[in-house]
């Protein structure tokens, strides 16, 4: 077995099958052949998996590639290592390129570009308007057939709710989601964080939680009677509640919030730290209990990292100029294990569904298990490791994170896709 691999005495987590108990995985060919307590077949290679958890291979559904247009921020090349050494083994890239992921051709340009660069599977997400406008439809049947697995304007929210209408009746032809970005920009324009008490102390505009789930609520109106949402990048208390209202209403919604929404306030802007300074903010003590609460009960279903590169000159600012995103691919392992598994008692079980089989099915996809036959994407992780987050350490071509220097728990130790160990530590 030339091309097999035998991964021996892990403990292997498949949220897809409920399965959490001591085995063995057999690969040969890309696939997974066998699960069982003890394999003896021999094996071309093996890993020894020892006080570590097997899961399926991560899937990051919210990644900014910056490919097409920003290679000073971001490559397919960098990301996609920065992926694999945060246990990701697929990664969907928003549209928000130059040129902008709105056309067939730029979504060919992105697929053949990570078949010749990327270690990991990378699906590109089209946008849902030309120029991310707001204004008229991009041709998302063709972009379909090109490769893109969903659409949406992040970072732009779609204003016109009659344009949101005509995405969503679309999209529900393909059954796939519009992934929708929901701002209120009326009440957000100009602003730089969370708005309260400190936005004042600091003397920074702020934006208001109504900013967020005022728009949230109109998208799930919509959805109600057009089409499938996903809400991305959930930081608010009311979002939450008012998703898992919809959602006892049988609306069609999926909905994600990102690492930094259940580990960090708006407390780490103080100091003006531009590293802390994303797009929706962070928020509250009681948003974050509310995040972590609607990850509990099942309203949040995905954990996406909303990876947004941004180079020093673009950080290194005054606040008020200083561009919106942190990077999130290599701190998302730690920042669940620590804050969700360790700080908030949650199961492995229930944290790895929303980082892997829960984002395949919002998708659509094929992945997300670990049972035979399936593509053998697996990541292996020690999660007692101590690990303390080092710029020196990022494969990512840009560092802002505001991460850098905490001591967390979870160590990838191995990526695996299609049977081929990408990342190795």
């Amino acid at each position: 077995m030339a091309t097999s691999l035998l991964i021996k005495n892990g403990r292997i987590i498949d949220p897809a099958s409920g399965k959490d108990a001591a085995g063995d995985i057999l690969v040969a060919d890309g696939k997974i052949v066998k699960i069982a307590k003890k394999i003896s077949q021999r094996a071309g290679k093996i890993i020894d998996a020892k006080g570590c958890w097997v899961v399926p291979g991560l899937i990051d559904m919210h990644v900014h590639l910056r490919d097409p247009g920003c290679a000073e921020q971001e490559t397919i090349a960098s990301g996609t290592r920065a992926a694999a050494r945060g246990g990701f083994t697929t990664i969907c890239c928003m549209a928000n390129t130059d040129p902008v992921a709105d056309t067939a051709s730029v979504i060919k340009y992105i697929v053949s570009k990570a078949k010749a660069e990327g270690v990991v599977n990378v699906l590109p997400v089209g946008a849902v308007t030309r120029g991310l406008k707001g204004e008229e439809l991009a041709e998302m049947g063709l972009m379909r057939e090109a490769g893109a697995i969903a659409f949406s304007d992040d970072g732009h929210p779609i204003s016109n709710a009659g344009v949101f209408r005509k995405a969503l009746e679309y999209a529900r032809q393909f059954d796939l989601p519009i992934i929708s970005h929901s701002e209120d920009l009326g009440l957000s324009e100009g602003g730089h964080m969370n708005e309260g008490a400190l936005s004042t102390q600091l003397g920074l505009k702020g934006i208001p939680a109504q900013a967020e789930y005022g728009a949230v609520a109109r998208d799930l109106q919509l959805a109600a009677d057009f089409g499938r949402v996903h809400i991305a990048h959930v930081s608010t208390a009311q979002s939450v509640n008012l998703i898992r209202a919809a959602k006892k209403q049988k609306v069609k919604v999926t909905a994600e919030t990102a690492p930094h929404y259940f580990s960090l306030t708006e407390e780490a802007v103080a100091g003006y730290n531009t590293n802390a300074k994303v797009n929706p903010p962070l928020r509250t003590a009681a948003d974050v209990k509310a995040v972590v609460a609607g990850l509990k009960d099942g309203t949040l279903d995905v954990i996406a990292t909303d990876h947004a590169p941004h180079t020093i000159d673009e950080k290194n600012i005054e606040f008020a100029a200083a561009a919106n995103g942190m990077i999130g691919l290599e701190t998302a392992v730690p920042l669940c294990i620590t804050q969700l598994i360790k700080g908030a008692k949650m199961t492995p079980l229930k944290v790895f569904a929303k980082l892997t089989i829960n984002p395949a099915r919002a998708l659509n996809l094929k992945k997300g298990t670990l049972h035979p036959g399936a593509d053998a994407d697996i990541t292996i992780i020690d999660p007692a490791k101590p690990v303390i987050i080092s710029e020196n350490d990022f494969a990512s071509a840009s560092k802002n994170s505001p991460f850098i220097g905490q001591k967390l728990f979870g160590k990838v130790k191995a990526t695996i896709v299609g049977g081929q160990v990408v990342y190795s530590a």
